[in-house]
């Protein structure tokens, strides 16, 4: 097993050039890491693949989409818990001019906030929306933005509000449906399995009223469910 940042840069590079190009995961890990954690993941992806993750997702990724990504790369964002509430409240007030106030979405607003503040900044801006304006945030992300530029964007502001709620949902939807998405199923556990498996697991029973484990066994067989449930650890 690779330590976390080698695995995310692996994910990326298989996202990025094995045959499908799958850019949902690409934004799910670039958008659920701190700016520490994504300046060690590029170091490593140009260390391992002689070529830099920015100009990979030049290249793969298109529109709004591909800008949150790089801001999110580029753009060094706080991580402490201190919060200016002025400075939130005011970052409200341009979302929803951006957004649900304009006939069109201005885009550059959105890709500025959500790239550049951290998380207990941003959970005071959806906090703010809320008590200014009386609807979610959220739902205004939805309404007013598409596609994988919205996917960043929820991404990163569920991420925000709780990283294993995020986590937990997203291997639920994963194992829902005809077939498991494997491939999802995979990322998600490897690359969080040393940084914060036992909160998944907790939201994911408080969530959905089952074991991880339990719902893991029932949609896995054979060696590939064994080593996936020795990732997971023991039931509780």
């Amino acid at each position: 097993m690779h330590d976390p940042a080698k695995r995310d840069a692996t994910v990326l590079r298989e996202a990025l050039y094995t045959g499908v190009i799958t850019l949902e995961a690409v934004t799910e890990v670039i958008c659920s890491r701190t700016s520490s954690q994504l300046q060690t993941l590029k170091q490593i992806y140009h260390a391992t693949f002689g070529t830099y993750l920015e100009n990979d997702i030049e290249i793969q990724a298109t529109g709004d989409h591909q800008k949150i990504l790089l801001a999110c790369l580029s753009k060094p964002r706080y991580e402490g818990p201190e919060v200016d509430r002025e400075m939130a409240a005011k970052d409200a007030k341009a979302l929803y001019k951006a957004g649900e106030k304009k006939l069109r979405t201005d885009e550059k607003v959105f890709v500025q906030i959500f790239s550049e503040r951290s998380r207990a900044h941003l959970n005071a801006v959806t906090t703010c929306y809320h008590d200014i304006y009386g609807g979610s945030l959220k739902k205004a992300l939805k309404k007013e933005t598409s596609g994988l530029f919205e996917c960043a964007l929820l991404t990163i502001l569920q991420y925000a509000e709780n990283p294993a709620k995020y986590f937990a949902k997203v291997l639920y939807k994963s194992m829902q449906g005809l077939g498991t998405n494997d491939t999802t199923l995979i990322r998600v556990i490897t690359t969080r399995t040393e940084i914060d498996m036992q909160y998944i697991k907790a939201e994911y029973h408080k969530k959905y009223n089952k074991s991880l484990n339990d719902a893991v066994h029932s949609e896995t067989s054979g060696h590939y469910r064994t080593f996936l449930l020795s990732l997971l650890g023991p039931n509780h």
